[in-house]
C-alpha cells in the first residue's frame, strides 16, 4: 500500500514496528500506522448515513443539465457522476465499488461516515488520504439523501435530523464542524454521561476549511486556534451522538490510538511539475527572513515551534475565533477528551495558528475558512477574488492552487442551492479573505521567489 502515507518511501512499515504512544495510565501501548488506517477505513463509529439503494437514487432530485445527464449515463458513469456531484472521493484501491473513501460498508448496504470525507480529497485530479477534502458537497448530500429516504418510506438519520437544525456547509469544501462539536458537546457531563435535558448552546454558524493531516504531528494543539491538546481523545468529539455513551467512547479509546498514528505517519505528496529551483532558492532566503518567524523553516535541518497570533495582527476573518466560546474551552478543559485538563487546554487563545506550509501546494484553498483560491492572492491580497468557483480538476501551475473562475458577485442565473454552494463567496458572514497582509512588505520579484519556495515544502 504505498500510497497509504502518501510517500513512495518504505518508512510506514518501520513506523509501525517502532511507534509507541503513552495511555493515560502511565503504560505503554503499541500503536501501528497500518492498523489505524483498517480501523479508519474499516470500523464503523456512527450509524450509516444512507445505503446503496439511497445512493443509486440520488441523482434522481438534481437540477437540469445533471440529472438528464445521469439519466442517460451507463451504471459506471452514473456512479462517478454521483461521486462529482457532491464531491466524494473514489477509494484509491477500489476505485469502482462504493463505498468511497470517506465512507465505511456496514455489511448491509450502509454507509457510514469516516474522518476521509472531509480529510481526504484530490489534488489535480489525483486522491489523496489527508489532504482536505476541497470538493466535498455536505449539505447538498445531506439535503439530496433526506429526500430520496422520504420518498423510499425510510427513517431518517442522525446528519438528516442534524441539518434540519444547523446548517452543515454554505460552500463546497468547508463545514460548519466547530458548531458540530459544540452541539454535541453541549449534552455531555464532565465524564462523558449524556444530559438530553439541557438546553441547546449559543451557535455562531461559520465553515472552515479542513487542515491537512500531515501536519497534525508537527503541532502541540490541535485546531485553527490551537485551543486543544494534541491527543487522540479531542478527535473523538465528532462522534459523541447520545448512542456513544461513556462506556462506548471508552471502548473505542484505542481504536482512536491507532488511528492518530496513521495520521501522524503520513507525509505532504511533492509538487508533480518543474520547479525554477535558483528562484526558489532566492525565495527560501527571502522566506526565512520575512515569514519563518511564524511558520517555521524547513528542510533537513528545519525548525517549527506552533505560535498563535493575535487577531488584531492577522487581521483575518474572526468568525471562527469568536464563534467558539471560552465555556465550550472550559468544558473540553473539565472533562474526559482532555483527561481532566491533565493534557493541556488553552481557554483563552489570542487568534489564529500559523500553521506550519509542509505540502502547502496542495492544500489550496488557503486561511482557515478556505477564502483564497491560490498563494499568489495570498501574496497578493488586493487581488484576491470577491466571489470563485474552481474547475473540478484542474491546477494553477502558474499562481500555485486551484484553478478559478473570478465574479464580482454570483450570478444572477444561478437559482438552485446546490450549484450556489460552488461558488465561494467572500462577501457573506466568516467568509471574507482579508488580512494577512504581510507579503505587502515584498516586491513583486520577492513574492515570485517566494511563491516558487512553496512549491518545495
Amino acid at each position: 500500500m504505498p500510497w497509504l502515507n502518501v510517500t513512495n518511501s518504505g518508512c510506514l512499515l518501520m513506523m509501525a514496528f517502532a511507534a509507541t504512544c503513552t495511555t493515560h495510565a502511565g503504560e505503554l501501548t503499541p500503536v501501528d500506522p497500518v492498523t489505524g488506517w483498517n480501523v479508519l477505513t474499516q470500523h464503523q463509529f456512527l450509524p450509516p448515513d444512507f445505503d446503496d439503494k439511497v445512493f443509486a437514487e440520488l441523482w434522481t432530485v438534481w437540477p437540469e443539465p445533471e440529472r438528464t445527464e445521469a439519466e442517460n449515463a451507463d451504471p459506471k458513469t452514473r456512479r462517478q457522476l454521483i461521486f462529482r456531484y457532491y464531491g466524494l472521493m473514489p477509494s484509491p484501491n477500489d476505485p469502482d465499488n462504493s463505498p468511497g473513501l470517506g465512507y465505511v460498508a456496514n455489511g448491509a448496504g450502509g454507509w457510514v461516515m469516516n474522518c476521509l470525507a472531509c480529510h481526504g480529497g484530490k489534488v489535480a485530479g489525483t486522491v489523496i488520504p489527508g489532504l482536505p477534502n476541497s470538493h466535498f458537497a455536505m449539505q447538498t448530500l445531506v439535503e439530496d439523501v433526506t429526500r430520496i429516504k422520504l420518498a423510499q418510506g425510510k427513517k431518517l438519520g442522525h446528519l438528516d435530523l442534524g441539518a434540519l437544525q444547523i446548517p452543515l456547509s454554505t460552500t463546497n469544501g468547508t463545514t460548519n464542524s466547530v458548531i458540530f462539536g459544540v452541539l454535541l458537546g453541549a449534552y455531555r457531563n464532565p465524564d462523558m454521561s449524556v444530559d438530553l435535558k439541557r438546553l441547546p448552546p449559543a451557535m455562531t454558524h461559520h465553515d472552515v476549511d479542513p487542515p491537512p493531516y500531515w501536519n497534525v504531528k508537527q503541532k502541540s494543539f490541535l485546531y485553527a486556534d490551537g485551543f486543544a491538546p494534541n491527543t487522540h481523545r479531542p478527535m473523538m468529539q465528532f462522534i459523541l451522538i447520545p448512542q456513544n455513551g461513556p462506556e462506548q467512547l471508552a471502548s473505542y479509546e484505542e481504536d482512536f490510538r491507532q488511528i492518530e498514528a496513521w495520521i501522524k505517519s503520513t507525509e505532504p505528496p511533492k509538487y508533480r511539475w518543474e520547479i525554477d529551483q535558483a528562484l526558489a532558492e532566492r525565495g527560501k532566503a527571502i522566506f526565512n527572513d520575512q515569514c519563518s518567524r511564524c511558520h517555521g523553516t524547513y528542510g533537513p535541518h528545519g525548525r517549527y515551534d506552533q505560535k498563535t497570533i493575535a487577531l488584531a495582527e492577522i487581521g483575518t476573518d474572526p468568525l471562527r475565533w469568536q464563534a467558539l466560546t471560552p465555556e465550550h474551552r472550559q468544558w473540553m478543559k473539565d472533562g474526559w477528551l482532555s483527561n481532566y485538563g491533565n493534557d493541556d487546554v488553552e481557554v483563552d487563545p489570542a487568534g489564529y495558528v500559523a500553521p506550519p506550509l509542509n505540502g502547502i501546494w496542495a492544500t489550496a484553498p488557503y486561511f482557515h475558512n478556505g477564502s483564497v483560491p491560490t498563494l499568489w492572492h495570498v501574496m497578493h491580497p488586493s487581488m484576491r477574488p470577491k466571489v470563485w468557483k474552481r474547475t473540478e480538476d484542474g491546477y494553477d501551475q502558474q499562481r500555485v492552487g486551484l484553478e478559478i473562475e473570478e465574479f464580482d458577485a454570483v450570478p444572477k442565473s444561478v437559482k438552485h442551492a446546490a450549484h450556489r454552494r460552488r461558488y465561494f463567496d467572500t462577501r457573506l458572514p466568516g467568509k471574507n479573505a482579508e488580512g494577512h497582509l504581510f507579503p505587502n512588505k515584498l516586491s513583486a520579484d520577492e513574492k515570485s521567489a517566494v511563491l516558487e519556495y512553496l512549491k518545495t515544502l
